[in-house]
């Protein structure tokens, strides 16, 4: 079994497994290390009609996927506001590692100061390292906790299930290895949730032009 892999975690932890996963890649920094997109992508694959030929006869229930997993990443990041909240900034003062960098809390600060915390929380959802680094961070910075809950739970349903629903309508279609699939998925997806950042560069480029 390989935590790492979301092809192991499926086949070898099922539902469980897989709730289990999104819960802590969101609500602790060790969940940095875990996969998201790609998770929720094979997961949804699993729950269609052809997990079996695809994923060596694994099959994930579907009502069990759309239902647990949104309210999985929410709980998680609710948790994750709470260290944040509790504890405040000693939960990051660590030495830099493989994956946990203090640029990358950096990068997260400067994108919840850039967007405001309802845009930024659920556009991070879309972003690895970001989406785990945001929760306590809004928490370190006192996010008014129904503000924060709101869009958790709105960013938590639309982007567990909506990626969910992508790998349940392809795995309807697809045939052999879902893996030539899954780095161009993921790709996709972080690019489409990127989109709306690269819109805010163009026009902050703009505005800088037509004032100097």
């Amino acid at each position: 079994m390989n935590l790492l892999d979301a092809k192991s975690i499926i086949t070898d932890l099922g539902l469980a497994g897989v709730l289990g996963i999104l819960f802590t890649e969101t609500g602790l920094l060790i969940g940095l290390v875990f996969p998201g997109d790609s998770l929720l992508f094979i997961a949804g694959v699993a729950a269609s009609g052809s997990a079996a030929a695809l994923l060596g006869g694994a099959h994930l229930s579907v009502a069990g996927l759309f239902i647990g997993a949104p309210i999985a990443t929410i709980l998680g990041s609710q948790l994750g506001f709470y260290l944040g909240h509790r504890f405040g900034r000693p939960l990051f003062n660590r030495p830099d590692g493989r994956f946990f960098t203090q640029q990358r809390v950096a990068s997260t600060e400067k994108w919840l100061k850039k967007y405001g915390p309802g845009r930024a929380i659920v556009l991070a959802r879309y972003v690895p390292v970001i989406r785990t680094l945001i929760n306590p961070l809004c928490g370190i910075a006192r996010v008014p906790a129904s503000k924060f809950f709101l869009w958790n739970v709105v960013g938590g349903i639309l982007w567990s299930d909506g990626v969910i629903f992508l790998g349940y309508i392809l795995g309807e279609k697809l045939k052999g290895s879902i893996d030539k699939y899954l780095l161009p998925v993921v790709g996709l997806i972080i690019v489409l949730s990127l989109l709306p950042l690269a819109f805010e560069i163009m026009k902050e480029i703009r505005t800088k032009r037509h004032l100097s």
